[in-house]
C-alpha cells in the first residue's frame, strides 16, 4: 500500500462521503471515482525524475504573494522541502557560530539559543529559526539549496526569491 498526502480541505472533501463507521479513505475514493475493486484500478508509473525541480513548484508571483519576509522564507523552505522531501534532512547541519538553523522540533531550537522565533515548515517535519535578518535568511537558503545539489547560478535564484 503507498501513502499519499492530500492537503486538508481535499481530506475533509474525502471525510465527508463516508458512508459507514470504519469506512477506509481508499474505500471512499473507490465509491467516489466509480472502482469496484482493486482490480479496476491500472497502476500508474511514475518515473523518479533526477531532475526534479523546485523551480517546477516555485515562482516569484507566488512567492510575492506571502505578506512578510518571513512567509517568503517559510514557503520557500516549503516548496525545497516538497521537491526534496528524502534529501531535506540535511538541512539539519545547517548551524550558525552559536545556535543550529534547522530541528526536527520547536523545542531543539528553543534550546539552542536565545531569542530563535522558531516556525515550522509547512508541510514538513522541520522547523527552523526565523530570528535572523533578511541576509541571514538568504545566507540560509543559499545553504539549503547547495545542499540539496543544486547549481551556483540556481542557488542564487532560489536565494534572490527572497
Amino acid at each position: 500500500m503507498k501513502r499519499i498526502e492530500v492537503e486538508d480541505d481535499l481530506y475533509a472533501y474525502i471525510a465527508s462521503h463516508t458512508q459507514q463507521i470504519g469506512e477506509s479513505a481508499s474505500d471512499i475514493l473507490r465509491r467516489l471515482l466509480g472502482f469496484d475493486s482493486v482490480a479496476q484500478v491500472e497502476p500508474m508509473q511514475v518515473e523518479e525524475s533526477a531532475t526534479d525541480s523546485v523551480f517546477n513548484r516555485l515562482n516569484q508571483q507566488d512567492v510575492n504573494v506571502q505578506k512578510s519576509v518571513v512567509a517568503r522564507f517559510l514557503y520557500i523552505l516549503s516548496m525545497l522541502y516538497k521537491t526534496h522531501p528524502e534529501q531535506f534532512e540535511t538541512v539539519l547541519t545547517i548551524r550558525g557560530r552559536d545556535r543550529q538553523y534547522f530541528a526536527r522540533s520547536e523545542e531543539a531550537l528553543l534550546t539552542s539559543g536565545n531569542s530563535t522565533n522558531p516556525k515550522a515548515i509547512p508541510s514538513s517535519p522541520f522547523w527552523v529559526v526565523t530570528n535572523n535578518n533578511t541576509t541571514k535568511k538568504k545566507s540560509m537558503l543559499t545553504q539549503v539549496a547547495q545542499k540539496l545539489g543544486y547549481s551556483k547560478p540556481e542557488v542564487e535564484q532560489i536565494r534572490d526569491f527572497l
